[in-house]
């Protein structure tokens, strides 16, 4: 790419198992187009999101070799193969587990790739329509009451029949991050009695607020950037024995909890699994990090104690439609931050977004 030429921007297509979400939608083409920047479709891309190549072609982009662009997007982590594909100097924007996957970052630096992990985007309010991990957990959230919903022997809401009362299913949410907070608001919806537990106190206003209870342990582990702090050894140990006993008192768990960089804390232990009723359900969103269940398998679903527990991998992938509209906004409003009035690249490295979300490639991109 010439300096005095405007960033042309590839949207390729997923090749991870599973993966159904495309990095742009046509709506946000347009407004890339009218930016400058030119926009460069691989053929298929947003089939999995019932996005058909035409509509993209609609929007203004041109279908073509996506991988050439000089910017390329993403959903999930390129593969090696994929990494191949991308020329040197190639400005790479997606989801690229910087904290859990340094090969793969070493890989992109030998690349010599401009990276920018959505990940890595810093959690301040002038960040908020670019925070690509909000986005997709409320998906993950809303879809994971769904599941449970589904895989549920009970009804959620309370009926009342010629034949009696059944009263509303029982639903706890271990974590109010943004999949817990949806999963409450979700589960409220349909009808199920809600408490939420986090180890973060503050965030109990949040619970509240939509309508559910908070369940006080009286253990608290409020950290930096809106996460939970790492428990010490005893604080663990008391906070499973009182959440044991709390959890058989439901039929159904939804589990978010998560520490960065780190491998998912055991919140719902087999003792905890062995006191629920029969036949209620645990849905675990942290199994890519090892599960909040002591009996997740992640990525499986399985039966012990005749409590089914569920630990779908990459959740949000399943409602393609919605999740990808989300991503691809949070990628629109980065992708504007690092391109100038006339679509050129202008990385400002002294903006802490920019800065926070590179992770590789930043001494070539000042070459």
């Amino acid at each position: 790419m010439a300096d005095t030429d405007p960033l042309t921007v590839g949207v390729v297509r997923e090749s991870r198992p599973g993966e159904r979400r495309v990095a742009l939608v046509p709506k946000l083409i347009e407004r890339l187009v009218k930016r400058g920047l030119r926009v460069i479709v691989e053929p298929g891309a947003g089939a999995q999101a019932h996005l058909s190549d035409d509509v993209f072609e609609a929007a203004g982009a041109k279908l073509g070799e996506a991988w050439d662009a000089d910017a390329v997007l993403k959903v999930a982590p390129p593969t090696p193969d994929e990494v191949a594909r991308l020329k040197p100097g190639t400005l790479l924007i997606g989801f690229l587990n910087p904290r859990s996957d340094p090969d793969g970052l070493a890989a992109l630096e030998k690349a010599g790739l401009i990276a920018f992990a959505v990940e890595s985007i810093p959690r301040i309010s002038r960040a908020q329509a670019m925070d690509a991990l909000s986005s997709q957990s409320s998906v993950a959230g809303y879809k994971a009451v769904l599941l449970a919903a589904e895989r549920l022997t009970r009804f959620f809401p309370m009926l009342t029949t010629a034949a009696g009362t059944v009263p509303p299913a029982k639903v706890l949410v271990l974590g109010a991050g943004v999949a817990g907070l949806q999963a409450l608001a979700t589960a409220k919806r349909l009808g199920a009695q809600t408490t939420g537990y986090d180890v973060r106190p503050e965030v109990g206003e949040q619970v509240r607020s939509i309508g559910a209870k908070f369940l006080d342990l009286g253990i608290e582990a409020s950290g930096e950037g809106g996460y939970a702090r790492e428990l010490t050894d005893d604080e663990r140990a008391e906070q499973q024995r009182r959440l044991t006993e709390a959890i058989t008192r439901f039929d159904v768990v939804i589990t978010t909890a998560l520490v960065p960089g780190r491998k998912a804390p055991t919140l719902v232990t087999a003792d905890a699994v062995r006191g629920m009723p029969a036949g209620s359900v645990v849905v675990d969103l942290a199994g890519e990090s090892g599960g909040n269940c002591e009996l997740t398998k992640p990525g499986e679903e399985v039966v012990e104690y005749d409590v089914t527990i569920c630990s779908p991998l990459n959740l949000a992938a399943e409602m393609p439609a919605h999740a990808s509209e989300l991503y691809a906004r949070n990628i629109t409003e980065l992708l504007e931050l690092l391109v100038d009035g006339e679509g050129k690249l202008a990385l400002d490295f002294s903006d802490e977004i920019v800065a926070g979300a590179c992770v590789a490639g930043r001494e070539r991109s000042a070459e």
